[in-house]
């Protein structure tokens, strides 16, 4: 049973923090689904991803392709047809407590300068944690991450 990770952003934007969380996951050998609320930010992601150096290289593609299920970073909308170990959630895309009881692990980054991202990652994190996962809180507010709060797994 997996746990949600809540990536509060306060340092660095999205574009910074999303490809070295994806680094680390993919270290793990996981495949990964990225997930948004919409197509054209799909678009932006992808975009950045494959702007980086050569040896930062992130593997991935956008979800609605041939080759979907064989990729190792898939950025969606909805469905996570890469049978991911690993969901990253982003913009407010919505998790359900199922997604992480399946996943070794449920990320969930919010900028933290935007206060309605703020109160919809609380919301995620309190319906979350009522629906029993376990749940980790993280912000890089002091210049590195760090835990600032746990909740354990219900059961």
């Amino acid at each position: 049973m997996g746990e949600a990770y809540f990536y509060h952003l306060t340092r660095q934007p999205l574009e910074e923090a999303l490809p070295r969380l994806l680094t680390i996951a993919l270290s793990r050998e996981w495949r990964i689904a990225v997930r948004a609320q919409d197509g054209r930010r799909l678009d932006w992601l992808d975009q950045r991803l494959w702007m980086g150096r050569d040896e930062d290289f992130l593997p991935h593609g956008i979800a609605g392709g041939p080759h979907d299920a064989l990729q190792p970073v898939l950025l969606t909308t909805g469905a996570l047809a890469n049978d991911p170990a690993c969901l990253m959630a982003v913009d407010g895309a919505e998790v359900a407590a199922e997604e992480v009881r399946a996943m070794e692990r449920v990320c969930i980054l919010f900028d933290g300068m935007d206060e309605m991202a703020v109160d919809h990652a609380r919301g995620q994190w309190k319906a979350l944690t009522g629906a029993g996962c376990g749940a980790q809180y993280w912000s890089e507010e002091s210049g590195k991450w760090e835990q600032k709060a746990r909740k354990e797994a219900a059961g």
